[in-house]
């Protein structure tokens, strides 16, 4: 799997949303990792996906998913948010 324990909640929530497990690593490996609230959210962006596009590396198809994971590194959830502010570079 991944390494990275999925909580109860998060696991119903990739389910339902249709997040699959290959988003949520490519999100963990290639996403930009903030700290929000005391927990960490890795985010795979356009930025991201376009970043490693020149490297020849197709992450399009899980833009916009984001991993909330706590400190303990168990994932808490995930998400799509296809409302991303594009804003300057």
């Amino acid at each position: 799997m991944l390494g990275l324990p999925l909580t109860a909640h998060a696991a119903k929530r990739c389910r339902g949303r249709g997040i699959p497990k290959a988003a949520i690593a490519a999100a963990l490996d290639y996403g930009t990792r903030r700290l929000i609230r005391g927990a960490e959210v890795y985010t795979l962006g356009w930025r991201e996906v376009g970043r490693y596009a020149c490297l020849g590396l197709d992450l399009s198809r899980f833009e916009s998913t984001s991993v909330v994971c706590a400190h303990s590194g168990a994932i808490l959830t995930v998400y799509r948010n296809r409302r991303v502010r594009r804003g300057r570079l």
